[in-house]
């Protein structure tokens, strides 16, 4: 017999999209989803999901396979579309391109507040109207510590995550009486793909490390159980939290 508690984190009967699934985040993310119960959407730029699908079978779940150029923003509202009804969208796909602002190429900044936040905003709009019309959904942005700060030699990274989080409560204010939940999670220093530059960095790894109160980076699987809360009916009632999941860094 299920517990009321066991209950509030159930995801089953749910379909949920996870945006950039192939690895990292993304990954433990959908894994994580489908252990509580959901059916999975596994999206990728490129078709080599076949991994993380299989640990969504594993689970029992069903997965569909999501093909997109998350960067062709044009292309997003027509291939949302074609979609299955989803109750719940992970905004996790993301991109960092480094360089000191003085040399920091337009090009860059546009590349990356095309995929960190223009197809945010585009994926939110598209699924949050059809979860509008059913009166419930569960949007969970991925953000950043660079939400809250200004990092180093990643202007447009942090001026995208900035947009996420301001992103997350503009919708949460909206939508929250329609029983659409819009709410964030902010990892903290995670090792994932897009921080190999600073981890193989012997200086910068070390200083960061020595600022986590926790004295580790963190691991994919620390931000899943986030996700999966901010996703369940045990986040009914939050709206708008941008949730930090970072070993003690903002407290520091």
């Amino acid at each position: 017999m299920t517990s009321p508690a066991e209950s509030m984190f159930s995801l089953r009967g749910r379909t949920a999209l996870v945006t950039g699934s192939r690895s990292g985040i993304g990954r433990a993310a959908a894994v994580a989803l489908a252990q509580a119960g959901a059916d999975l959407v596994l999206h990728g730029r490129t078709d080599d999901l076949d991994e993380v699908e299989t640990e969504v079978r594993k689970a029992g779940r069903e997965s569909t396979r999501w093909i997109l150029d998350l960067a062709d923003t044009s292309a997003i509202p027509d291939a949302v579309a074609r979609l299955p009804e989803v109750d719940i969208l992970v905004n996790n796909a993301g991109i960092i391109r480094r360089a000191p602002a003085a040399e920091h190429s337009f090009g860059d900044w546009r590349s990356v507040l095309d995929v960190n936040l223009d197809a945010v905003f585009l994926l939110s709009r598209t699924v949050g109207a059809r979860m509008l019309a059913r009166r419930r959904g569960k949007i969970v942005m991925v953000a950043s510590m660079l939400s809250f700060q200004g990092g180093v030699q990643v202007p447009g990274y942090t001026a995208a995550k900035h947009g996420v989080a301001g992103l997350t409560k503009a919708l949460a204010c909206e939508w929250a009486a329609a029983g659409v939940q819009v709410n964030a999670v902010a990892p903290g220093y995670i090792s994932t793909d897009n921080t190999t530059a600073l981890r193989a960095d012997p200086v910068r790894e070390a200083e960061i490390r020595s600022r986590i109160p926790a004295g580790r980076w963190g691991r994919p699987d620390d931000v899943a159980g986030a996700v999966v809360f901010l996703a369940s009916s045990a986040s009914d009632y939050v709206n708008g939290h941008v949730l930090a999941v970072d070993g003690g860094w903002l407290a520091r």
